[in-house]
């Protein structure tokens, strides 16, 4: 921590475009979305704009969040290593009930395709 970092903060008060930090003190890019698991009310993941594009970091790998930083577990080399985000518009889409629907009606008339 250096001391224009402000104060440790919740990341419900995390806002896009805060700076992240590496462990070693490199400045590796800026928040572009906070993952939240709902239903454990606590962080699950973010999502971070770097000079190679997005990395998804995962919450383990988060050590402290400040007012206008963020301080990670990991090396400036580790964060280049990181995976990019998956698709938003993929995942619900993958889990929508109408996709779901479409995928079983699929099946049902092809079955009865492949029995006549």
């Amino acid at each position: 921590m250096t001391d224009d970092d402000g104060y440790a903060i919740a990341y419900h008060a995390l806002r896009r475009g805060t700076t992240v930090r590496s462990s070693d003190g490199v400045v590796v890019g800026k928040v572009r979305r906070v993952s939240i698991a709902v239903r454990e009310n606590m962080l699950d993941a973010l999502d971070v704009d770097t000079d190679d594009g997005l990395r998804f970091v995962d919450a383990p790998e988060v050590a402290r969040i400040y007012e206008r930083a963020v301080v990670l577990t990991i090396d400036a080399a580790q964060v280049a290593d990181l995976p990019r985000p998956a698709s938003r518009l993929g995942q619900r889409v993958e889990l929508s009930t109408t996709a779901r629907r479409v995928i079983r009606l699929h099946r049902t008339l092809k079955d009865r395709w492949e029995r006549r």
